[in-house]
């Protein structure tokens, strides 16, 4: 694969991770969720649980060009670092939510350096005249 083709490849990954949040949060509670009980049972999860599935439709739509969603990418990049220092700073504060510090904080963490990297020197497409 590519160099160009990685960052496609990068978003499109990352944007079926972000419609899998509810079930990852199933399956790795203590990583995912920050609530106990059903993922449904809490109204904030399943609003974060809206949020990143719209972004990931969005992620998966700009895999077909990137140079034109650049400012989107540049979003999740920037969105996915401040939100994973917030969690992480709350996972530390409260013991029973350390979990977060091997799940979704270095994932967050990790899709901001890959979409970063990626995304480097890719120029921003012109509009057609």
């Amino acid at each position: 694969m590519t160099d160009r083709r990685l960052l496609p490849a990068a978003l499109a990954i990352f944007g079926v991770v972000a419609l899998l949040l509810y079930p990852l949060a199933i399956v790795w509670p203590s990583g995912w969720a920050w609530h106990h009980g059903s993922p449904a049972a809490n109204d904030y999860f399943m609003m974060i649980v809206g949020l990143y599935a719209t972004l990931g439709v969005f992620l998966i739509g700009a895999a077909r060009d990137p140079a034109a969603n650049l400012s989107l990418i540049r979003f999740t990049i920037w969105s996915s670092v401040v939100h994973a220092g917030v969690m992480a700073f709350e996972a530390i504060r409260a013991p029973s939510q350390h979990g977060h510090l091997y799940g979704d904080v270095p994932a967050l963490i990790l899709a901001a350096i890959i979409l970063g990297v990626l995304s480097r020197g890719v120029a921003p497409s012109q509009p057609a005249s």
